[in-house]
């Protein structure tokens, strides 16, 4: 017996630390394209043309069909398989990369851009997903602390491998970095990860078109709006239109037998507090860094690469922080990290905005990137932590779906709001205006992080209902 007890401790202990691997690894290259974009934009503009609007399509094609794709990649999970899915999320996102990279016009990069966020919403819930499963509740926040780090580390290098490959290679090499790594990926996923089902096998066709069509008519809406204008036709189509068909996905969701999207869920009020948070935290942190990276640039004078390392003092303490907040978070629960980890990043957020001139000097905001790294990096691990275990097993599938869709929606909402807020306000030349223009952005960051962290406080505490 002790004998058997101990080869099942050790198979399981195996399977676990290979799920960390694989989805860790997984996560990274789809983290790693949210932002490894940013640096690069002015070398992209310069290469392939385009105004503000083309650039933020090439970030925001990712991010939305990222959130609009993934409750049905979780639901593809559900019915073929987690591991067979995310095996094919991860052969999309290595083809897509190839096609960035080998795009010649901006409406190739964008339509590349977009594929490539197809594959990432297969491959990020799953990952989370397959890694909870393999992980004994017991040392599941240390585990997920670690796949945090791992998305921190994607973040924190994102600008910095952006900017390195484009000023010393081409920009075209920040997508080619992943088809080594997926293409590694693909026969560990199929030797290394058991295959799993979840309980819904049915997939909700009217559910996913109503959803994808009112982010579309959203994110649309707003990104268009300053170059065509408030009162265009498509423009004001998107904009009231999105929240129409947003109201008839909830209302369906509620009536149909075999929902995407479960509504009992946000009954919950830990599911709904997180899930709001992170919608809250993406479109402040996503819209700063997209705007902030090509202010160091432009306003900054720094190259590529100089601008990628003063980043990350932001973006790099999530390799030191994440780790430690998904402990702490097994130990006190993780509404206080989160909510303690926000509250500081509106702060060091607000301290750039209020220092932010034309006159720039890069130590006048290094104290604040350092705050404002360190709350980003205390949400991370703890945030994933709350959201699975705020369902039930047979629901983590969705959950993490859910949570994935927020984050990535509220990144390609933070895009498109921040840089409408930009351009009504300010523009790329003078050094004046751009400063006026990105501190009006700011500030409107500020305000979302600042109520994602009302929201996390919300979320009840251990032992709460």
């Amino acid at each position: 017996m002790n004998a058997t007890a101990t080869a099942t401790a050790a198979k399981t202990r195996s399977s676990a630390t290979w799920a960390l691997i694989i989805t860790s690894l997984a996560s990274f290259m789809g983290a790693l394209d949210n932002l490894v974009v940013t640096t690069a934009l002015p070398a992209i503009r310069e290469d392939l043309g385009g105004g503000m609007e083309d650039l933020e399509w090439t970030v925001s094609a990712y991010t939305l069909t990222f959130a609009v794709l993934l409750l049905t990649g979780a639901a593809l999970g559900d019915r073929f398989g987690r591991r067979r899915m995310f095996g094919v999320g991860v052969a999309i996102f290595t083809l897509s990369s190839a096609a960035a990279a080998l795009a010649g016009g901006i409406d190739g990069l964008v339509i590349a851009r977009a594929a490539q966020g197809v594959g990432a919403a297969l491959l990020m819930p799953l990952s989370l997903t397959l890694l909870t499963a393999a992980v004994p509740a017991g040392r599941r926040g240390a585990a997920l602390g670690i796949w945090g780090a791992v998305q921190g580390v994607a973040v924190a290098t994102g600008p910095l491998v952006g900017g390195a490959l484009t000023e010393h290679i081409s920009w075209q090499w920040i997508f080619w970095l992943n088809v080594p790594v997926g293409l590694a990926l693909l026969p560990l996923i199929h030797f290394r990860l058991p295959e799993s089902r979840g309980a819904n096998s049915r997939l909700d066709l009217p559910g996913t078109a109503l959803a994808s069509t009112a982010l579309f008519g959203i994110v649309y809406g707003l990104v268009r709006g300053n170059a065509d204008g408030w009162t265009a036709g498509p423009v004001l189509t998107g904009l009231i239109a999105g929240p129409v068909l947003l109201a008839a996905f909830v209302a369906y969701e509620l009536r149909t037998a075999h929902p995407m999207l479960p509504m009992r869920l946000f009954r919950s009020r830990t599911f709904s507090a997180i899930n709001a948070a992170s919608l809250l935290m993406f479109v402040g942190m996503f819209g700063s860094i997209f705007l902030l990276s090509q202010f160091l640039q432009g306003v900054g004078g720094y190259s590529p690469t100089e601008a990628g390392v003063r980043m990350l003092p932001w973006t790099g303490m999530a390799l030191i922080v994440a780790p430690i907040a998904g402990i702490l978070s097994d130990r006190i629960g993780g509404r206080p990290v989160v909510a303690v980890g926000l509250a500081l990043q509106a702060i060091g957020l607000g301290w750039i905005a209020v220092r932010l001139s034309a006159d720039f000097s890069y130590g006048a905001y290094l104290p604040a990137f350092v705050l404002s790294g360190i709350g980003m990096a205390m949400y991370f691990a703890p945030a994933a932590n709350v959201v699975m275990s705020s369902v039930r097993p047979s629901e983590q599938g969705i959950a993490s779906g859910t949570n994935n869709a927020m984050r990535e929606l509220g990144g390609a909402l933070g895009v498109a709001t921040l840089a409408a807020v930009f351009s009504a306000r300010g523009d790329y030349l003078p050094a004046e205006s751009f400063a006026e223009g990105l501190r009006a952005a700011l500030w409107v960051g500020v305000a979302a992080i600042g109520l994602a962290a009302v929201a996390a406080v919300l979320i009840p505490g251990r032992g709460s209902g």
